[in-house]
């Protein structure tokens, strides 16, 4: 008897507070691709439910799907863990980078709204 532990995508969607339409989003996108039982129904092991976990932290992270993929591969494509490690760590950097110009930008940002709620307030007492 099989001792693997298989969940359908009911179950699965439950585990991860995700709706079953998200996972077969991402099985119509590639990133997952479930086993079907005799009656079709999809069946998802532990290692899909992994697979699942990295493509919502990624998206969580702010990746797209396609650098997701890249990241983790497509599901019917094999990747080696050195290169998924690589182009990981390259999105990585590149995601750092983004964030850090996007924080330049609003602290440029709030620089300009306190210094406008200075003149602001001067000009108020002025005109009192």
């Amino acid at each position: 008897m099989n001792s693997i532990k298989m969940y359908a995508i009911s179950e699965l969607a439950a585990e991860l507070e995700i709706s079953p339409s998200t996972i077969r989003f991402y099985e119509d996108k590639g990133l997952i691709s479930p086993e079907r039982s005799a009656g079709n129904q999809r069946l998802y092991s532990r290692k899909h439910k992994a697979r699942l976990k990295l493509i919502l932290r990624g998206k969580r992270f702010g990746f797209s799907l396609a650098e997701i993929a890249e990241m983790i591969g497509y599901a019917d494509v094999p990747l080696h863990e050195a290169e998924q490690i690589r182009k990981s760590l390259a999105f990585g950097r590149e995601k750092l980078e983004e964030i850090r110009r996007k924080k330049e930008d609003l602290a440029l940002l709030e620089a300009d709204i306190l210094s406008m709620q200075e003149f602001l307030e001067k000009r108020l007492q002025s005109i009192k």
